[in-house]
């Protein structure tokens, strides 16, 4: 039995041990963290680069400016991808960041380096905050440089921007004369860009291959096109879910223009496959008038996310390309669509909207398409894009509704010749076909789909 004392002096020497052992441990570094105190005063400019790989994707490394040789989890042999946040008027952390971290590292072995110029982007005054992008991209393009002289290839080079970050990637790509890789522009921001040239926001010229997301043009996003193809949600301005007025407090003014990132957060988890489809305007894929990608073929139409890069050559042929789709408003966002081909018999030309719905066992999806009024007349096509909140499979009934707002007088019936169901994302499901309808206007008729013999 060892004496009191003993033993006290031993726990003293595991307890100092313990505590030497903690101290040379090496620290993460971590996203720089502001306050309102410091947005009032203003912030000056200061870019930190913090690594990330597989092996370290929970504890920051600040590397270096220079002597790159010195940072041994940089692999200049892998890819690289740089992710440039926006404004900050709080100077809080972006609350994405880690998410993005560890699922970009689940894409493929890649440094991945976020481009920490909080001290600069936390200001109360925007127009600050836009004169640094400049100073920012500098020091970055510096930095990519050195990269470079070590045995970096640019064309690995991957930069995500989001909001005003997207125009600071675009800057550094026209620094690097528009050898870098890639650049995906995620919502990119609108104030004081709306009248801008390419040489002053990102554009296409600005890498080998450049991809954008809308989600907020009428608001903090920039309105057109910027990329070698631009991706357009809910047309690229109000997304569902978001509040609609300015009660809502904050999440009134950013919802819109966060949900960007929220859709290609989900896209890199492979939980969204959000097809997008090329078109001239969101009112034209609305109203199913550019539901095939002949242009891309043999491969499908492009999907938001990661891999969109393997449509590049095509894209580069095309020129230009604007693609749309719509979503819900909450995870995992995918609209289930369908195109809907009908051939209508009717004595009486009517117009109205038209409610469908999907049902499967006791669960049931429905859909209104109501954007604008639609004609029905004798013996006439009419193609219809229906779009439900929920992928049901095993179809067993369909519902429809063909309401003309008739309140008053006879009820009028449509006669439906045909009607046929096309999975747009599933060529693998089978179409539904129904023939010798009857709609009553403004009354659901419920019939069993048959599987499609012959073409519509």
């Amino acid at each position: 039995m060892l004496p009191h004392r003993l033993l006290g002096l031993l726990g003293l020497l595991v307890l100092c041990k313990g505590q030497a052992e903690n101290k040379t441990e090496k620290s993460c570094d971590d996203f720089t963290d502001l306050n309102l105190s410091h947005c009032f005063l203003g912030t000056r400019l200061y870019v930190r680069l913090l690594l990330y790989t597989r092996s370290n994707l929970d504890c920051g490394l600040e590397i270096n400016h220079h002597h790159l040789s010195s940072q041994p989890l940089l692999n200049l042999q892998r890819p690289t991808t740089f992710v440039i946040h926006g404004y900050r008027p709080t100077g809080a952390p972006p609350i994405w960041i880690n998410h993005i971290i560890h699922l970009l590292a689940e894409q493929e072995d890649m440094n991945i380096i976020v481009v920490d110029w909080n001290r600069g982007a936390a200001n109360l005054n925007y127009f600050t905050t836009v004169a640094y992008t400049r100073e920012a991209a500098q020091n970055l393009t510096g930095f990519i440089m050195e990269m470079e002289e070590e045995g970096a290839a640019l064309s690995s080079v991957h930069l995500i921007g989001v909001s005003l970050g997207a125009h600071l990637a675009g800057y550094v790509g026209a620094n690097l004369k528009g050898k870098i890789g890639r650049i995906t522009g995620l919502d990119p921001a609108g104030p004081l860009f709306a009248s801008a040239t390419p040489e002053e926001r990102l554009d296409p010229s600005d890498a080998m291959f450049v991809d954008v997301l809308h989600t907020d043009m009428d608001s903090f996003g920039l309105r057109g096109a910027h990329g070698h193809i631009d991706f357009y949600a809910n047309g690229g301005v109000d997304q569902p879910g978001c509040p609609k007025t300015i009660f809502s407090g904050k999440s009134y003014f950013v919802c819109d223009h966060q949900r960007s990132v929220f859709l290609f957060l989900c896209s890199l988890n492979r939980t969204c496959h959000l097809t997008g489809y090329p078109c001239a305007s969101y009112t034209h894929f609305l109203d199913a008038r550019c539901l095939q990608c002949e242009a891309f073929k043999p491969a499908s139409c492009p999907v938001l996310g990661y891999d969109v890069s393997q449509w590049r050559d095509t894209l580069l042929r095309l020129g230009q390309t604007k693609v749309f789709f719509s979503t819900t408003g909450t995870l995992p966002y995918k609209k289930l669509s369908y195109r809907v081909d009908m051939v209508t018999w009717n004595q009486y030309l009517r117009w109205g909207v038209v409610y469908i719905r999907l049902h499967s066992g006791r669960n049931f999806t429905e859909t209104r398409i109501d954007h604008k009024l639609l004609r029905f007349e004798q013996y006439t096509s009419t193609r219809l894009l229906a779009q439900f909140d929920e992928d049901l499979q095993h179809i067993q009934k369909i519902s429809m509704r063909i309401n003309t707002g008739n309140i008053i007088g006879p009820r009028y019936k449509i006669r439906l010749l045909r009607i046929r169901f096309t999975p747009l994302e599933h060529p693998d499901r089978p179409l539904m076909c129904r023939f010798d309808i009857i709609v009553e206007e403004n009354m659901e008729v419920t019939f069993r789909p048959l599987p499609c013999t012959s073409q519509l």
